[in-house]
Parts: C-alpha cells; structure tokens; sequence
C-alpha cells in the first residue's frame, strides 16, 4: 500500500489541523528542526512513534564532527562534498544555538585521532527544544505517521494515526523527516547493510524502524549511497545489549589492541578507529571476533575514558560479569590451547600476536596499525569474543546541504525536508560525528522549510530562541552463561 495519498474530502472520523511545518521525529535532528522553526513564530507540529521524545540521542553526550574541510575529506573521501562542507562550516553555529538555548556546554576537546568537539548536556538541549516546541505548537507522542498528502507533487501534510485510534490530518507548507534511520528493522538492515546484519544487536532506540525512509521513497525521493555503511561499535557476544549498556559495553579500546576472525587471522588496521573496525567485522565470518589487548592496554585503555570527561568503566570486568565470552591469558602461548567450541584458530592466533610484536619497531606490521603501533607483550592478556553493534545507517534519504529532500528523477520533492539518521550521502564507510549533524542539518532544514513558509510576520534564517529554564522536562506521552573449558592458563 502506497505511504502517500491524494488529498480528498475526509470522513467524520478523521480530524484536520493546520501547521506551517510539521517534523515527524522527536530525536536529536527532529527536535532541532522543530524547535529551529518555533523559535521564528512558526506554528509546528511534532510527531513522534515513541511515548517519550529524545530517542537514541539521551545516550550520547558528545557533539563533534571534523574541524577543517580537509580533515573531513581525508577522512570521509566518499562523502558527498556539498553535505560534508556544510557539516564543517555550519558546525560552529550549531553550538552556538546550543548555547543560546542556555544549555551547558564543556570545552573543546579532541575527539578520536582527527576531532574537535564539546561535551554537551544532551538530556537538557532536547528537554529545552520540546519545551520551545510546545510553546509555539503541538507535540503528539505515541503517534503513527502513515502517509504523506500530496496535492500537484507537493507534500502538504502527513495523515497520523493517534494513540487512541483516530486519525489526523495534519496540513503544513513544510514535511521534515527525522526519524533516526532504520537500524531497528531487521529486514532493512539486512537489505541495505548485508545479510549478516539481520542479526546483529541493535544500539539504538527501538522505535527507528525506516518511517521516514519508506514515507520519503513513496513520495519519489532519492535514497542512497549504495554500501555505505553504518554507524556502531564493537559489544560482547552473548550480552543482552539493554541502553544503560550502550556506552559502558562499547570497546572502543580495540583501538589499542587486536582483532583476529574465526581462522585466527587480523583483516583491519585496528587502530583507525572502532567504528571502522566495527563495519569490516561484519563481513567476517559468523561476523564475531576475538579482541585481543594486554595489561598496559587494559591499564590505560580498557578502564579509562574514552574521551576528557567521559565516565571510565573496566570494560573487561562488565563484560565478564554480564556473561560475555572473555578469557584471561597469562602469555601468548596460552592462545594456542583456546577450547575448540570457541570456534577460533588459537594457534595462529598466538603466532600472528608473537609476529606484530617482533614487527612493531621496524613498521612492517600488515595489516599496519598507523596510530598506534606498540606492540602487545605486557601479560596478562585480555581476550573478550565481539561482535558488531548497529546504531545507525549511512544510507537513507537523500538530501541537498539545506535539508531539501532530492527526487529521483531530478531535482528536489517539493514541500520535503529531512535531516538526521533519516539521511543518507554524508558519509560512506567513514564518521566525523553523529550528533553534529544531527543539529546542522536540522537548523538547516528548519531555516529551509522557513524560507519557502514565510509567514506573515515570521522573521526566518536563525532566530535567536528565549533562554531555557532549567527545571526537568516531564515525560511526553499519550495516549544462559556459556562454558569454557578450563585449558592451562585460561580464566573464565
């Protein structure tokens, strides 16, 4: 059944409202949008399928991206360069509406190898954004959004289902589509990410489930880039991966340690990043690894923070406590007696550890490891199985550098805007920042969909919102451990 209808008389049971803009999602990149445009005067109209807004965004707490355009390109070569341009030159903007909506904001810190970022109050900029929403519109939580209305090829609205069962048609001069991707769908993750990816946990909210990328195709839009990729982490096997564990049992460490698939052999330059670690695990074998790193790794990296101010967890010791696969070794040796229902070629395992190290000092490593190229000889060591985690996608709608949703037969879908996860074309198998964009691309579809709205007395293109106030925001809403044998050495 087609997600897009012709406008036409409605039934009795079905009600109509009005709205310059309406922004269906209520994460990070659809309450900047929104909130964007109700601070210029706008009448909008939030919807968000969740009971409570904010999505996958409360679980992060860092907004950072590239800081120079070369930087960005080095980094992300295949990322459509009018998006990526935007990403850098609207980022300063961007904390600077932050700020002026009086939330906290850290200073600048350097994130991964090529970063520059602010630790923010994320939990506080989305509360203060639903509460400028609120003040100018509506926010409908727990609600559907099962169409969109057209009239000459033009979106005009979108037709909603309430959480008590009626139906709304909202009518608005301007759509944005922000509904955090499609990471929470098994078969599109499959589809558009691999078949291994059916399967794989999932960290995100559970409410991202390609709305906005199956509303935004019925409509004609472009979707892509074809394999580009996903945003995620390493976690441990065999632990139920629930949001308080997102941060805490992501392993960024594999940055400083090894890799080995199942036929004990290293296929990425670790050290690049786990993210990028995360996307080559996935088209390993049974998409599960063996992350390798030894005391000082575990000293300085597996119980440290990842970034300044960050929280430090030992990783390891979660891992183990929640039932993950993990094993202590006190040599290298020790690998070669790996149990065989482990499914690992421990003897190569403990070859290929003793090969990287007699190679670190003269640079010959392969795969190399650019970034940090010490060799793993301090015991004991620190094995844990991984396997990839998804948070969002890299593929999805299509869009220009303000927000307008690309046709694909040409030109733009009239009366459409997306930003967020929704999107695709920023990056291709790289990352500079999710949250960053989040908000650039939101003003930046929030000041197009204001232009093309201009209401009669609307000032639009970056109104400066009220301060926020501090008090909480209340909640919107409507409506088994696996064995492993004992060999010498190993601990379970």
């Amino acid at each position: 059944m087609s997600l897009v209808r012709s406008t036409a008389p409605t039934t009795q049971a079905q009600s109509i409202m009005n709205a310059d803009v309406v922004v269906i999602g209520g994460g990070m990149a659809g309450l900047t949008a929104a909130a964007r445009a109700a601070a210029t005067g706008a009448s909008v109209l939030l919807v968000e399928r969740a009971n409570t807004l904010g999505g996958s965004a409360r679980f992060a707490g860092f907004v950072w991206t590239a800081p120079l355009h070369e930087v960005m390109a080095e980094v992300n070569p295949g990322g459509d360069v009018a998006l990526r341009s935007a990403l850098v030159d609207g980022f300063d903007g961007a904390i600077e509406w932050i700020r002026r909506l009086g939330v906290t904001v850290g200073d600048a810190v350097g994130v991964l190898c090529f970063g520059r970022g602010y630790p923010v109050d994320v939990g506080h900029y989305l509360d203060a954004c639903a509460r400028l929403v609120r003040e100018h519109g509506e926010v409908l939580a727990g609600t559907e959004t099962r169409a969109l209305l057209r009239e000459d090829g033009r979106v005009v609205g979108a037709e909603l289902l309430l959480p008590d069962g009626q139906a709304r048609e909202v009518r608005a001069a301007a759509t944005v589509l922000a509904t955090g991707g499609f990471q929470a769908d098994p078969d599109l993750r499959a589809r558009h990410l691999g078949p291994a990816a059916r399967d794989v946990p999932l960290r995100s909210n559970p409410f991202s489930r390609g709305d906005g990328l199956r509303l935004a195709e019925s409509a004609g839009a472009l979707t892509g880039l074809p394999s580009a990729g996903f945003y995620g982490h390493l976690v441990p096997t065999r632990v139920r991966l629930e949001p308080e564990l997102f941060v805490d049992l992501a392993l960024y460490y594999s940055e400083h340690a090894l890799l080995f698939n199942l036929a004990g052999e290293r296929f990425i330059d670790e050290t690049a990043g786990d993210h990028l670690t995360t996307m080559a695990l996935l088209d390993q074998p049974e998409a599960r690894g063996l992350l390798v790193t030894d005391a000082r790794g575990h000293r300085e990296w597996v119980t440290g923070a990842y970034a300044p101010g960050a929280p430090s967890t030992d990783k390891f010791a979660l891992a183990q406590r929640r039932g993950a696969r993990c094993a202590l070794a006190a040599s290298v040796a020790e690998f070669a007696d790996m149990p065989q229902e482990w499914g690992y070629d421990g003897d190569r395992i403990h070859r290929e550890i003793e090969r990287v190290n007699a190679r670190s000092e003269t640079g010959t490593v392969r795969p190399e490891r650019r970034f940090d190229s010490r060799p793993l000889t301090e015991p004991p060591y620190y094995a844990v199985e991984v396997q990839p985690a998804v948070t969002f996608p890299f593929t999805g709608i299509r869009t220009d550098s303000t927000g307008r949703v690309l046709a694909g037969g040409g030109g733009t879908v009239p009366g459409l805007f997306a930003a967020g996860s929704d999107t695709g074309g920023l990056y291709d198998r790289a990352y500079a920042g999710g949250l960053a964009p989040a908000v650039v691309f939101g003003l930046a579809a929030a000041d197009a969909a204001m232009a093309q709205t201009a209401p009669s007395g609307v000032v639009t293109g970056g109104a400066t919102p009220p301060a926020s106030r501090t008090e909480s925001e209340p909640t919107e809403s409507q409506g088994p451990k696996a064995s492993m044998r004992r060999s010498a050495g190993w601990t379970i």
